[in-house]
């Protein structure tokens, strides 16, 4: 891509957020750093928005709900989110390369997230047109009609994570657009850039001013605010389990909608009878992809004894041979985590691991020297020797860390794959059909995948049992996140 065809080149220049159809600075002028996490460098300084930003972003997308934007048809949104995916498709190159110097993910996995990016925004786009409610036969006496209408909620705050900006985005904006609600949205300090890159192919593709607001700035200083706003009709949130517990509190002022993907320890269970050449590769990038920050993460491996020893070895020598580099670099298959605070937090579990007892098979250090030692990077770690007590079999790393746990029988592995207080996917290998088939049933999560893992498409619901969330992204449960419906009685003369 030359610099001619690049919208935000990634050279430390101070951008604008984006408000009522407009770049703006934040009200009090103050900026923030973003940085590679691969080199350290500053690629981009972006407003520190606050409380006064978001109240004008709530207030045009208000305005917007209620003006020109409420009058477009439903083969109108359509016609718009297809226009967007024409333009993301155009663009994906700077796309994929803005989400890999924003936060460290490796370009071929960026590149390749293209199909279900794009997919999610056609998807979108058809589902504009097949929104509907239902003619009721109710049992009234009279001549009485019945039915309900499918009505937009309203202003929409999403608030979303670092680790995956473009689909994170993409999986707020599209189905706003989609049910005809408008959208403040409040990136992750940690990676800004490509939700700002975003806001400016929605707005070449013709999104009225204020239906789509982006604005920077801290969870505490720009989030919060968002979250408790009196103004907005429902709270979309992406991240940690203890923030999506406050932004519940914050909700409570006006009864705000809430949906939330929250945490995970997600289990794998690999049966004896598991195709090891299968399971081996597919298991470790279960937790080792986008340097194992992910929620879905397959951190905890239960391996079935008589093949546990065998298994942990190949993962050993697997995780040993993956390369670790500048996610910049096409063959890089372990890229950085994305800050110095991730880092050191990953460091930690390390270190706890080594001191409560577990064998590090492979990695289990940070890389100090050479061409990597101003990056955030951590060898992908396979940890053997673990109890289902130790911190890192019990709390979500975010990290390339995987708990190798050895398990006698189906049950014990299930009743100890669900002891979480999370519960937003889970894996299973096996070659007997029953056997995944009892197990899948049994494990207490939102999305289960058997003899495979990471498969996500648009049309089928993703979200999280117990404390990893409640409600659905992906299929025609997500448009109802966003709707409302009423019941409308005609009493005929």
């Amino acid at each position: 891509m030359t610099q001619a065809e690049t919208r935000f080149p990634l050279d430390g220049r101070t951008r604008k957020m984006f408000v009522d159809g407009a770049w703006v600075e934040a009200r009090s002028g103050q900026v923030f750093e973003t940085r590679n996490p691969a080199t350290g460098e500053i690629i981009g300084r972006v407003p520190r928005g606050e409380a006064a930003d978001i109240n004008l972003a709530v207030a045009a997308a208000r305005r917007a709900f209620a003006g020109p934007w409420s009058r477009f048809k439903p083969f109108e949104r359509q016609a718009l989110l297809l226009r967007i995916a024409d333009l993301f498709e155009k663009h994906w190159e700077e796309i994929s390369q803005s989400d890999t110097a924003d936060m460290g993910m490796p370009i071929a996995r960026t590149r390749a997230n293209k199909l279900r990016v794009i997919g999610m925004l056609r998807y979108y786009a058809g589902m504009a047109t097949a929104l509907h409610g239902h003619t009721i036969d109710n049992s009234l006496p009279g001549d009485i009609v019945s039915f309900t209408r499918k009505e937009p909620i309203g202003v929409v705050g999403a608030i979303i994570p670092w680790n995956a900006p473009t689909a994170a985005s993409v999986w707020k904006i599209g189905p706003a657009l989609a049910t005809g609600c408008t959208i403040v949205l409040k990136p992750s300090e940690e990676a800004p850039l490509t939700p700002l890159l975003i806001a400016d192919l929605m707005n070449e593709a013709g999104v009225p001013p204020g239906v789509v607001n982006v604005v920077t700035g801290t969870g505490t200083e720009a989030g919060a605010p968002l979250a408790e706003h009196p103004a907005v009709d429902k709270i979309v949130f992406t991240g940690s389990t203890a923030t999506g517990q406050a932004i519940i509190r914050a909700s409570a002022g006006n009864l705000k909608r809430v949906s939330l993907e929250l945490g995970g320890k997600s289990p794998v269970i690999v049966c004896a009878d598991a195709d090891l050449d299968k399971a081996v590769p597919i298991a470790a990038m279960a937790a080792f992809a986008n340097s194992g920050q992910i929620c879905i993460a397959g951190s905890r491996l239960f391996v079935e004894r008589a093949v546990h020893d065998e298994l942990v070895e190949r993962l050993g020598k697997f995780a040993a041979a993956l390369k670790i580099g500048d996610g910049a670099d096409p063959s890089t298959e372990i890229g950085p985590l994305v800050s110095q605070r991730q880092l050191d937090k990953v460091e930690g579990f390390l270190q706890s691991g080594r001191a409560e007892g577990a064998k590090v098979v492979a990695g289990g250090r940070r890389i100090r020297e050479g061409n990597l030692a101003k990056g955030n990077f951590v060898e992908p770690t396979v940890f053997a020797g673990v109890s289902d007590d130790m911190q890192i079999a019990r709390d979500e790393i975010f990290g390339p860390v995987i708990s190798a746990l050895p398990f006698d029988n189906l049950d014990e592995a299930v009743e100890r794959a669900n002891a979480t207080p999370y519960g937003l996917a889970a894996g299973v290998f096996t070659r007997d059909v029953s056997k995944a088939h009892i197990i899948s049933r049994s494990l207490r999560a939102g999305s289960v995948w058997v003899n495979t893992y990471h498969a996500l498409d648009p049309a089928m619901p993703f979200g999280g049992y117990k404390m990893s969330g409640y409600g659905r992204e992906g299929g025609t449960e997500h448009l109802d996140e966003y709707l409302q419906t009423k019941g409308v009685w005609i009493k005929l003369d």
